[in-house]
């Protein structure tokens, strides 16, 4: 039986129409744009944080990655901007049944719903001092979300414990497909 937030968040993952289609638009660039998205989620223009969650969410919509530079880009504009870590942080996770197979949703700090499924890029990355292995998710188009400390120590509850080559390793079900977790 699927939880209730589940429900919902599945069925705004159905009912949501996109992002701007960012991946056709190709302008010149236009320069750089004094806004930084910190690691810890917030995005900065000009020292100031940005509070408006409509604004943020707005900008999240016309972000791209090209390499390893980030852009906000219209259909006539494209102006490079620096981005600490990624530039979204996956700071909910709900767990439900879909056609008999668990699934797992993750609800990044910009609004974004992604389930946890093969075509998505998920993957353990160093971070933090002293470097840890920590869950990344593909948001959209090489965007990624790093999963936060209390959305990891929730995946950990559910995680199921294996033996692996030098050690217990963690792995999660997810739309059936298992996924590694962390190794210990």
């Amino acid at each position: 039986m699927a939880e209730p937030l589940f429900d919902q968040l599945q069925q705004l993952q159905q009912e949501f129409r996109g992002h701007p289609p960012v991946h056709k638009w190709h302008p010149d660039l236009c320069g750089d744009m004094d806004l930084v998205i910190r690691r810890d989620g917030r995005w900065i223009h000009e020292g100031t944080e940005i509070c408006r969650q409509p604004l943020v969410r707005l900008f999240a919509s016309i972000l791209k990655r090209e390499g390893d530079d980030y852009f906000l880009v219209t259909p006539v504009e494209k102006m490079r901007i620096r981005v600490e870590d990624v530039p979204f942080i996956a700071s909910q996770v709900a767990r439900g049944e879909e056609g008999g197979r668990q699934r797992l949703l993750f609800t990044t700090n910009t609004g974004d719903i992604v389930p946890l499924d093969s075509g998505r890029g998920w993957q353990l990355k160093p971070f933090g001092r002293p470097p840890q292995p920590i869950p990344y998710i593909e948001v959209r188009d090489g965007l990624q979300a790093r999963v936060s400390r209390e959305v990891f120590y929730q995946l950990v509850d559910w995680a199921e414990e294996r033996a692996g080559q030098s050690g217990g390793q963690l792995w999660l079900k997810s739309d059936g497909e298992q996924f590694l977790l962390g190794s210990y």
